[in-house]
């Protein structure tokens, strides 16, 4: 069944797997998606990926290890999606908000390529915000 929209179905395998203490995830591959995925590694929210194509299919995945702190609790504790199929969320270098007072990123897709809020306010970038992550 075609997914309308890719990205948003990601955050949602990464936070339903996440709540269920999951130890990795599988998420079908797209440039998009493996960009994103390594901003939240970059970040510190997950952990090791791995892009994984198989002889005969014709779609690659890519496996997420989650990451987890003392008692097991996730890295990423809430995970939204922001600019929507319906609605594009766009936002000037001077818009792109703070999540949770800087506890937690912004992620922009800009002309610069998938960057966090921090490198997008120090490249004088704005763009589609794509997620917040905390």
């Amino acid at each position: 069944m075609p997914v309308n929209d890719p990205v948003g179905d990601m955050l949602t395998r990464l936070r339903n797997a996440s709540r269920a203490r999951h130890d990795k995830v599988v998420i079908p591959h797209s440039k998009l998606k493996l960009e994103v995925i390594k901003v939240l590694k970059d970040e510190g929210y997950i952990g090791e990926y791995v892009v994984h194509t198989q002889d005969g299919s014709p779609q690659s995945e890519i496996s997420v290890q989650l990451k987890y702190g003392p008692d097991r609790a996730p890295a990423i504790t809430g995970i939204r999606r922001v600019s929507k199929p319906g609605l594009r969320r766009y936002v000037g270098v001077n818009d792109i908000p703070q999540v949770l007072g800087g506890m937690g990123i912004s992620i922009l897709s800009t002309s610069r390529g998938i960057l966090v809020d921090s490198e997008a306010r120090k490249q004088k970038a704005g763009g589609e915000l794509l997620c917040t992550v905390y």
